[in-house]
């Protein structure tokens, strides 16, 4: 009988709380993402789940050339790994466009580019690209319902893209939509939300081709509108969490096959009571930004449910006659694998139920050279 696929052979000599990846899962997944798309070139995954050079080395080994990213860290990064074209789907301020300037510089084998939403941060990043003597590719950030950044697709948009035609030292390429307010899990909803975000984007292509510029590059959605704009072959699309999955995405998307392929391992600590059992998985072992129910699922403890946690214990009512003891190993399926991945500096590759290595979860930090 085959082994549970997420058990570790050699797992007593994994100190725990750890961050594992399993290469079998990373690899399918990536080819599922490829299946799903009529042109691979439309593909921008984002690197904020995963932020490591080998997984983007294997998404640039698949034929992938374009990546999405939030951070310096994670656009150095891609950078360090010869990444043709990076997207910092970020409005630099302040210091920060001074380091973007410092990685087109440095890693001049990739085209960088950022976000503008506002004439303010177009004119200083033009004036800081002209005294450096560069040229920043940007794309207009557009407001389409999360309502944290960007500006509305109207009038005002028409108008922001006219001025960054106009504006030296930087070279306007398109516009950016994140939609990550739309998550509902019927598909039917997802599809229908998303056609009236594209709409006004649809009216501001024209206007802007009417107006004799070029036709924008449309760079839309995450994970959860992914399947929606991979069949609309006018948009770059820009799921992340693919890679690895996670129990949220899992529950709520089941129209996307993708593999859970990273768990976060941790052991039992204490015999709290008859019933209940602490382990080792605090704040700062699993993302805690979500209920304290909805944070981490165990595959080998599938009715264990949280009762508290803290920064470096979790406890769990098991049941009576649960039958853990002390140095059990519980394998974790994190709620939201994002900001998890970002507590760890390393992750354990696990490939065929055997320890293959380590990997620096790299840009995690916020800064890596640069």
């Amino acid at each position: 009988m085959a082994a549970d696929w997420y058990l570790i052979d050699e797992v007593d000599q994994l100190d725990s709380p750890a961050l594992v990846f399993y290469q079998e899962r990373i690899t399918a997944n990536i080819e599922l993402l490829k299946q799903s798309i009529s042109d691979i070139n439309r593909l921008r995954p984002h690197v904020k789940t995963h932020k490591t050079i080998e997984i983007t080395q294997q998404l640039l080994t698949a034929g992938i050339t374009k990546f999405k990213c939030a951070t310096i860290a994670e656009a150095e990064m891609l950078g360090l790994c010869q990444t043709p074209d990076v997207l910092l789907a970020y409005q630099p301020v302040g210091p920060k466009i001074d380091r973007f300037i410092q990685l087109i510089k440095t890693y001049p084998d990739t085209v960088f580019s950022c976000l503008i939403d506002n004439e303010f941060s177009l004119k200083e990043i033009g004036h800081k690209a002209i005294v450096s003597g560069v040229n920043i590719r940007v794309f207009l950030d557009l407001n389409v319902g999360m309502n944290r950044t960007g500006i509305r697709p109207d009038g005002h948009a028409l108008a922001l893209y006219e001025a960054a035609t106009a504006e030296k030292g930087v070279e306007i390429s398109g516009l950016h939509a994140y939609d990550g307010h739309i998550h509902d899990a019927d598909y039917v909803l997802r599809e229908k939300q998303a056609a009236i975000i594209l709409a006004p984007i649809d009216q501001l292509t024209k206007q802007i081709v009417g107006k004799g510029m070029a036709e924008p590059v449309i760079i839309a959605g995450g994970t959860p509108t992914f399947p929606v704009y991979a069949k609309l072959d006018f948009i770059e699309c820009s799921p992340g969490t693919f890679v690895l999955w996670d129990k949220g995405y899992q529950d709520a998307f089941a129209e996307q096959d993708y593999l859970p392929a990273a768990l976060v391992i941790t052991r039992v600590i204490s015999l709290t009571s008859a019933t209940k059992i602490t382990v080792d998985l605090g704040h700062k072992s699993v993302a805690a930004e979500t209920p304290l129910k909805k944070r981490v699922h165990f595959l080998n403890a599938p009715t264990a449910e949280a009762v508290s946690q803290s920064e470096e214990h979790l406890l769990l009512e098991a049941g009576a006659d649960h039958g853990f003891q002390i140095g059990d190993v519980l394998y974790g399926l994190p709620v939201h694998i994002c900001p998890t991945v970002a507590l760890y500096g390393n992750a354990t590759l696990i490939n065929n139920h055997k320890l293959a290595g380590e990997w620096k979860v790299i840009s995690r930090e916020r800064k890596i050279n640069i």
